[in-house]
């Protein structure tokens, strides 16, 4: 009550010395330099630590904006006619004890005494003299009166006090103007606020109360919520920290398993390299031994015929000796060889460490091809490399998705006759197969180069081609049922017989190297790596024209040229989902990426315009992600599209191939 009497009394006192936020005297009165408004410096910093994503403020009354700096409220300046203002209050009035101990004066006469009692009725603080007439005079006789002590210990309350209109004395302001924010009495509100929203100030200030303690219940709620979502977010963050050890200690995991299999593979490429190092000097020394055996006849043919008593031979021994040196002579006009050494050599010195591609689990392979990539070309892998989700078979750990997915032909390259088949070399590399007009396996990187390979006949005509993972390589043979297994050297390992359907099949292979064949009918075939043995046969709704498979052992098959040509996804008991269906004259062409991802070329053909989607696995259904720009290109009537990588796919269609940079 003594608070009340200060804000009081200092109200009354001019200027105002109350703080419109804490309805208190001004403790540091900051001022607001856009507005000029002046408040509590603790009454904004409360203020603002509700708005400090904002870096101005917005002033309670009039919203006029004010900028703030890095201190923000700290670097408002102070009001210093105010604070001088409360310093002569607070010294005038005896110091804060004396304010707190101040009486209230009399509003009901002239004399401006200590009111001692306050009347419900009049509404004023009335003096002794002013009571004295509340008790005798029978104008008076029904108000009600309660003691400024009992008011001041808080026994009573005096209800609403309200100030005299400075524009009309007598009339009290217990209205409030809603659009004028001020407190008038009710000629006021017929003089100058007809049309304003009124209110009788003491609904209005029950109806800001209940307001108040609504807010104030629901911000002791949101508190309460926020103080255990806060708990809940320590909750989750330990449990963020567990997956995240977890997940680190999966990958050290992986990685182990991993160097483990490098340091297998390192073993046996050093025993490799080994026994080819005994096999050259096995070589080596045979003709090493052989030329010693020759010099050893050579001397021992030349001390029987170099004899002084060759004139004294009888004529036996003279026709021995004659063919002695018939003999000697022969061995000497055999040609020395000079050049099976050096084509040992020349056959070590050719040998090549091929590093394993991204796709592979192991450091390489050693064989006889030369890789004669450029180093623009080296520069332009290294910069294509990308972070991939791991699986058994690639050394890395993850991936990074790009942006805005799309795809733009990087190379295009003239092939020296219609493509029949095409497989995947490496990360940026393809084999194509010729078995029409030309013969031969062609290997074709992104950045143009060509070279023939040489491992097996160049003059076969192949129908398709797929490389195992150790460089082995099956070949399908143009028109014949045939399939011929070769090692990376190019001994021919086996063969495969496919007796049912046409004479022209398809190649493709397993995660696990097994090789998979198609032939225009109803059925895969599935066979052990070696090609040796037939493990299993997949029964198809369509014809399959080529196969894909997945790490998980799915095959996903393309029926091509069909009509309509579909795309469906089989386990190996063939079991199927909904086939991906074709309009009618486009062809669909599918392949598998190293991450289980499905790409589907459509061909239209009549159009010369290429679509290729994205879809991703869901079971055994194909649910599209993207549908990447459209291609133009040149066209012919049968297409191969394959994986080398993430973000390289190779389309050839007769005699052009084409790579393709892939931006997700």
């Amino acid at each position: 009550m003594a608070e009340k009497c200060e804000s009081e009394k200092a109200s009354s006192s001019s200027p105002n010395l109350i703080c419109p936020l804490c309805l208190d005297i001004f403790v540091e009165a900051t001022i607001l330099t856009s507005c000029g408004h002046t408040f509590c410096r603790r009454c904004l910093k409360k203020y603002d630590l509700t708005h400090q994503d904002l870096d101005h403020m917005v002033c309670p009354l009039c919203r006029e904006i004010t900028k703030l700096s890095a201190n923000r409220v700290d670097d408002l300046r102070l009001n210093v006619p105010i604070n001088g203002c409360v310093d002569d209050y607070y010294a005038k009035c005896g110091g804060m004890n004396a304010v707190l101990e101040m009486r209230q004066k009399c509003s009901g006469c002239k004399l401006q005494g200590d009111a001692v009692s306050f009347c419900r009725t009049c509404n004023n603080y009335i003096c002794d003299k002013c009571l004295h007439c509340h008790q005798y005079l029978s104008v008076f006789e029904d108000h009600e009166i309660v003691s400024m002590d009992d008011v001041i210990e808080g026994k009573v309350s005096i209800g609403h006090f309200f100030e005299k209109c400075s524009i009309h004395k007598p009339e009290n302001r217990d209205m409030f103007c809603g659009d004028c924010k001020v407190h008038v009495c009710h000629k006021c509100v017929l003089v100058g606020h007809k049309a304003h929203e009124i209110k009788n100030q003491v609904d209005f200030e029950q109806e800001l109360r209940r307001k108040v303690e609504d807010l104030a219940q629901r911000c002791a709620d949101k508190k309460t919520e926020l103080e255990k979502n806060i708990q809940n977010i320590e909750i989750q963050r330990h449990e963020v920290h567990t997956a995240v050890q977890t997940l680190l200690d999966d990958v050290r995991q992986a990685y182990t398993i991993k160097a483990k299999e490098l340091e297998e593979n390192l073993r046996n490429l050093t025993v490799q390299i080994n026994a080819l190092k005994h096999s050259f000097d096995d070589d080596l020394n045979v003709l090493k031994s052989k030329d010693r055996q020759i010099i050893k006849s050579i001397c021992s043919s030349i001390t029987l015929v170099d004899n002084d008593r060759l004139g004294h031979l009888e004529t036996d021994t003279l026709s021995a000796h004659i063919l002695l040196c018939e003999e000697l002579d022969a061995m000497l006009k055999e040609a020395t060889d000079h050049t099976s050494a050096s084509t040992i050599s020349k056959k070590a010195k050719g040998k090549r460490f091929k590093p394993a591609d991204d796709t592979r689990l192991d450091l390489g392979s050693i064989s006889d091809y030369t890789n004669h990539s450029s180093t623009a070309a080296i520069k332009k892998k290294s910069q294509e490399k990308r972070f991939k989700p791991a699986d058994d078979t690639r050394l890395d750990l993850g991936s990074i998705a790009g942006s805005d997915p799309k795809i733009e032909v990087i190379q295009c390259v003239d092939l020296r006759s219609d493509m029949w088949g095409m497989t995947r070399y490496s990360h940026d590399s393809v084999g194509i197969a010729y078995g029409w007009n030309a013969q031969g396996i062609d290997i074709i990187d992104s950045n143009g180069g060509k070279q023939q390979y040489s491992n097996i006949p160049n003059d076969g005509k192949y129908n398709d081609i797929v490389y195992q993972q150790d460089g082995s390589l099956c070949v399908s043979i143009y028109d014949t049922n045939e399939a011929y297994m070769y090692s990376p050297l190019g001994s021919k390992k086996a063969t495969i017989h496919v007796r049912d359907g046409p004479n022209d099949f398809r190649l493709n292979r397993s995660q696990s190297d097994e090789i998979i064949i198609t032939n225009y009918t109803r059925q895969v075939y599935i066979y052990d790596p070696t090609g040796s043995t037939l493990k299993h046969t997949v029964q198809t709704k369509h014809k399959a024209d080529q196969a894909s498979t997945t790490r998980t052992g799915l095959i996903v098959t393309s029926s091509c040229n069909a009509n309509p040509s579909v795309v469906t996804v089989y386990d190996r008991d063939g079991n199927a989902c909904e086939s991906l269906q074709a309009p009618e004259d486009v062809d669909l062409y599918a392949a598998v990426d190293e991450q289980d991802r499905v790409y589907v070329a459509s061909v239209d053909f009549e159009d010369r315009k290429v679509v290729i989607r994205l879809y991703d696995l869901d079971g055994l259904n194909l649910k599209e992600r993207v549908e990447f720009n459209t291609l133009n290109m040149g066209l012919g009537y049968w297409c191969y599209l394959v994986s080398l990588s993430p973000d390289m796919l190779a389309f050839a269609c007769a005699d052009k191939l084409y790579f393709i940079k892939v931006s997700l």
